[in-house]
């Protein structure tokens, strides 16, 4: 019996954790950040559940999920506020504060890496940076991780979010970016510092550049320009030709109507035709009408 529940047990954590991963992709081969965020939740819970001291853990993601870095940390509020907190890429100064206010947080921090540009993309630019995320929560309940996010009350310097160094701008001007919830894109200012970017609130944020067009779309814009110019020059002979072809129509239906009125014309008197040096003539009889005399009258 032990065996076979045993069993059991091992089957439904599979099908959770295949129909969890599963959720991450829509039917269109796009990614959800916020299925995502759903998923990492759940296993930060498991690990801060199993620690007690307030430092760094690393949270074990599934192989699917290789290169995303995920941390989770327990802190007190207290401590937040009088010393702030250095979670590595990530800066919380002191002076902060949290919204709903509550004795203990945890906060869990993400590092997206080569996932970033499948769960996060911005309109006309090119993401040069992974994605770093991060997310408070509650936990008056030591053993677990609250379900509510929590807000941050920033009262002297903001929070800085420090990115890896080495990022290829190609002299073009590095922008931060912030992701919200429901997909918009929030544009910051520029960076404060090498490859930093502040913010008032948390969420998830990247790097950007302005988006230059490739090789490829200008050969295309290329082709298209000349599929254009062939197709205006095809369009102008077949307009010259419908024209020369409308005149030599006109010029056939009026010299078929010279030649029936020609014809009609010859009909209609009673000529005699003659040839002249190749050339048809009409002639009249040469029989004269004699002149009529009186009975008194003699012909001289």
């Amino acid at each position: 019996m032990g065996s076979n529940g045993g069993r059991a047990w091992l089957f439904i954590f599979v099908v959770f954790f295949f129909s969890s991963f599963s959720s991450t992709v829509d039917c269109s081969g796009y990614y959800d950040p916020i299925a995502l965020d759903a998923l990492i939740h759940s296993y930060a819970n498991q690990t801060l559940s199993k620690q007690r001291k307030g430092a760094l853990y690393n949270v074990p993601l599934p192989s699917n999920f290789s290169g995303t870095n995920v941390s989770v940390i327990r802190l007190r509020s207290g401590s937040i506020w009088g010393r702030g907190a250095n979670l590595g890429w990530l800066t919380i100064p002191p002076r902060v504060k949290t919204i709903p206010y509550t004795q203990r947080i945890a906060v869990v921090y993400q590092n997206l890496g080569n996932l970033s540009s499948k769960y996060y993309q911005v309109p006309g630019y090119n993401v040069v940076a992974p994605v770093i995320g991060f997310k408070a929560y509650d936990v008056s309940n030591i053993s677990a991780l609250g379900d509510q996010e929590l807000a941050f009350n920033i009262t002297a310097d903001p929070i800085s979010i420090h990115f890896p160094d080495g990022t290829e701008t190609q002299n073009k001007t590095l922008q931060c970016v912030k992701f919200r919830d429901g997909g918009s894109v929030e544009y910051l200012r520029n960076l404060t510092g090498p490859n930093v970017c502040t913010t008032l609130d948390q969420g998830h944020y990247t790097l950007v550049v302005v988006s230059s067009p490739s090789r490829g779309s200008e050969e295309k814009k290329g082709r298209l320009w000349r599929w254009w110019v062939i197709g205006f020059a095809v369009g102008f002979i077949g307009l010259v030709s419908l024209i020369l072809v409308g005149v030599l129509v006109v010029k056939l239906v009026r010299r078929r109507r010279i030649r029936k009125m020609e014809k009609e014309s010859e009909q209609g008197v009673a000529l005699d035709p003659f040839w002249i040096s190749g050339s048809k003539m009409p002639s009249a009889s040469m029989l004269r009408t004699q002149p009529a005399l009186d009975d008194n009258d003699s012909v001289p």
